[in-house]
């Protein structure tokens, strides 16, 4: 297995603050209930951000970069494009469609009409009662 560094500094810095920051409180709570298991696990992860940062390298992250590596289908990449450009060019002439039918109305039809009959009736009190 070849550890070669696989995060950057101030990746390592943080996880290295984190962990002691962890640890040092997972400490603090073991003597107080020593009983407790998982105050344990707690400083075992800790201690290991810790070592992440030293070391500067972290399994899960090599293990997601392979993960894409390898995965990466390469056949698809074009055909997702070309899904893509079709999406786009079809949204775009949507677009225009809606924009020539709002063109060839008159600012007056574009807006919701409302019944003229409704709009003119004087509102009395006694008719919202009923």
């Amino acid at each position: 297995m070849n550890v070669k560094p696989n995060i950057g500094i101030v990746n390592a810095l943080i996880r290295i603050t984190a962990g002691l920051t962890l640890l040092s409180w997972c400490t603090a709570k073991l003597v107080k209930k020593p009983w407790r298991s998982s105050y344990i696990f707690l400083a075992a992860m800790g201690a290991m951000k810790v070592a992440e940062g030293i070391v500067r390298y972290c399994p899960v992250t090599e293990a997601v970069q392979n993960y894409t590596q390898n995965h990466e289908n390469k056949e698809n990449k074009p055909q997702l494009k070309q899904l893509i450009d079709t999406f786009v060019s079809k949204q775009a002439n949507d677009s225009l469609d809606q924009d020539s039918s709002n063109a060839s109305k008159s600012p007056s039809q574009n807006y919701a009409s409302t019944d003229d009959s409704q709009k003119n009736k004087d509102f009395t009190p006694s008719e919202s009662l009923q």
